[in-house]
């Protein structure tokens, strides 16, 4: 009669312990961003470019990528904002990325930013940055130029078709 009253005793003590564990909560996806249809929307591009880049985080250890947003051709200043983009990706190549961060361009003209990446790559020594991960968002042709231009580097390379 001891022994079932302390197995009661015990049973009462940890029941409600048991019955608190709370259930987890499902994980819930987010819909994907759309891709503006206005080149000019520079809000919607950074939203869409910032979805992309979230979706692509694994791998990278620094919460903070580098990204290079070109602005849409249309723009009065392109010019003078792509020479500066140009600028600011080629010096942070140069200085060097080390392993675990990541690298996302995009951009309403797929070429056009095609073009930076590649720019910004000339030059860069092989095998000096693997560890680092490269985002292209643009067309698959696109896709493949930047492909053949940053992979000697060592880097993982992604691609994610604008779409």
């Amino acid at each position: 009669m001891k022994n079932l009253f302390r197995l009661m005793l015990i049973a009462c003590l940890v029941l409600p312990f048991a019955a608190c564990k709370k259930a987890e909560a499902p994980k819930v996806e987010k819909p994907a961003v759309a891709m503006p249809t206005d080149p000019a929307n520079k809000q919607g591009w950074m939203e869409y470019m910032g979805d992309i880049v979230t979706r692509n985080m694994d791998g990278v250890s620094n919460p903070n990528p580098y990204a290079y947003l070109l602005p849409a051709e249309s723009a009065a200043d392109f010019q003078d904002q792509y020479d500066s983009l140009l600028d600011k990706a080629k010096g942070d190549v140069a200085r060097g990325i080390i392993a675990g961060n990541m690298l996302a361009y995009g951009g309403p003209s797929s070429a056009k930013t095609a073009d930076l990446v590649t720019a910004a790559f000339k030059g860069v020594q092989p095998g000096t940055m693997k560890g680092v991960k490269v985002l292209f968002i643009g067309t698959p042709a696109d896709g493949e130029r930047v492909k053949a231009a940053v992979e000697p580097s060592g880097v993982t390379y992604v691609f994610v078709e604008a779409k």
